[in-house]
């Protein structure tokens, strides 16, 4: 009896186990359980960051600054879970860097809307979303892409993660003669995050699987060893997003007229979002064999559902973090690498003075090795022909130059449209690609306004 009872759990969890790979498809992606938990460990470390930098933006608006940090965990875990269970993609989310400067410093400090009227505008947004979801709007967009923008998307991300990492470890530092110059290579932080860097590269080159992750944390290590890392505990308690949790003003949006506002995030998000899922997809091996991703659906319902979760809870719009390409370098190729950062990112409300002593040099050596990962979809553009290899270079360029994937892609589509038309071959250009050239022409009249 004692022999079967302890047979059975154990059977239990291995049923559970074979369906769970069944359903997120491990044996067609070659994904195993070791390397899922590491890939969403390693994306997770990566963007932790956003845990402290969204609350240090958006409290300028007046938010209490223990809620924002709460509510940013909680939407990051919940739509992180969304992710991973709903459309089994090893991509994260969390508040996305750019929206929530735009919701601070445009929205509620440039026009002086309360930051509950801000919040209903992102919640108006992200209904918006799913409302272009379900009628199959987003995925027609995706679709029309053209296939030759793909590579040029991901190698464009590739050097825009690169330049953060690069900022980030003091090797760039910015330079009003030259928009960016040589950073303080004495800096102790940066001679610590180009110790990370080396570490990195030499594991990878024995090939470490666990290169980028060992990295962080070594680097950590170092850090806190030479002193530079301030470590200030802070209390942060899931009861805290009571001060933000559905204070949501959408009243507040209709009477202000602030629904070009809320167009504003849902636009920014839609072609953020798309590059992002253009990148990773493209670099996890997620593509189908004519370009296209299995499930977009589900991932824009993920997506416009956590900006919706984000919104309630008390922060800017949620969106897919480019950052999951960490993971993904290190072998993720399914949902559990999204839901293992979702419960990282819950557990975070609970133990965010220990995460906080992972500073941004400590972090910026994985940025800048996942940059370099990128850049072998170069070799998929072709170079000989000046239809495709021109939108492709610009989009490659001005994501980075412009700290803008939605930026890169425009100009890309704009560029891919305008040479195509001169040279007489207009017929090949869909009439989609016609309407979005337009809408991104408006998009930068407007923005230029």
């Amino acid at each position: 009896m004692a022999a079967s009872a302890s047979i059975a759990p154990s059977g239990t969890t291995s049923r559970l186990a074979a369906s769970l790979e069944r359903y997120f498809e491990f044996e067609a992606l070659g994904a195993t359980w070791r390397t899922e938990l590491l890939a969403g460990f390693t994306t997770f470390i990566t963007m932790a960051y956003i845990a402290f930098v969204n609350p240090s933006i958006l409290s300028q608006t007046g938010m209490p600054i223990a809620a924002v940090a709460a509510a940013t965990c909680f939407s990051a875990g919940i739509g992180s879970l969304l992710m991973g269970i709903l459309a089994r993609y090893p991509i994260a989310l969390a508040p996305g860097m750019g929206l929530n400067a735009y919701f601070t410093y445009s929205v509620v400090k440039g026009m002086g809307v309360p930051w509950q009227v801000a919040l209903g505008a992102v919640f108006v947004s992200g209904v918006v979303f799913l409302l272009l979801t379900a009628l199959g709007v987003r995925q027609l967009i995706l679709e029309s892409i053209p296939a030759e923008l793909y590579a040029s998307v991901a190698v464009g991300v590739g050097l825009f993660i690169s330049l953060l990492g690069l900022r980030d470890a003091g090797i760039v530092a910015p330079s009003a003669a030259t928009m960016v110059t040589i950073g303080n290579l004495r800096d102790p932080k940066t001679i610590l995050a180009i110790a990370g860097l080396v570490g990195v590269a030499a594991l990878m080159a024995r090939g470490v699987r666990a290169a980028i992750l060992i990295g962080v944390l070594g680097t950590t290590l170092l850090g806190f060893l030479f002193g530079q890392i301030q470590w200030q505990p802070q209390s942060t308690r899931f009861s805290d997003l009571s001060a933000t949790a559905f204070r949501l003003d959408l009243s507040g949006v209709l009477h202000m007229g602030l629904l070009e506002i809320a167009f504003v995030f849902l636009f920014v998000d839609l072609f953020d979002n798309i590059g992002a899922l253009l990148a990773i997809g493209k670099k996890a091996g997620l593509l189908t064999s004519a370009g296209r991703i299995p499930r977009a659906n589900r991932i824009f319902t993920a997506d416009a559902l956590a900006t919706i979760v984000g919104s309630c809870s008390g922060t800017s719009t949620v969106t897919s973090y480019i950052e999951s390409s960490a993971g993904v370098a290190v072998g993720g190729r399914t949902g559990i690498t999204a839901i293992v950062v979702g419960i990282l990112f819950l557990a975070l409300l609970f133990v965010v003075p220990s995460v906080g002593a992972l500073p941004a040099f400590a972090t910026a050596p994985a940025l800048i090795v996942v940059g370099s990962l990128m850049m072998t979809a170069v070799r998929e553009v072709d170079w000989d022909d000046p239809l495709i290899a021109i939108p492709a270079f610009l989009t490659m360029v001005t994501i980075p130059l412009t700290f803008s994937v939605a930026n890169g892609l425009a100009i890309g589509f704009i560029t891919y449209t305008v040479v195509r038309v001169c040279s007489g071959r207009y017929r090949s250009v869909s009439w989609l690609v016609y309407a979005l050239t337009i809408v991104f022409i408006a998009r930068f009249l407007y923005l230029r306004g």
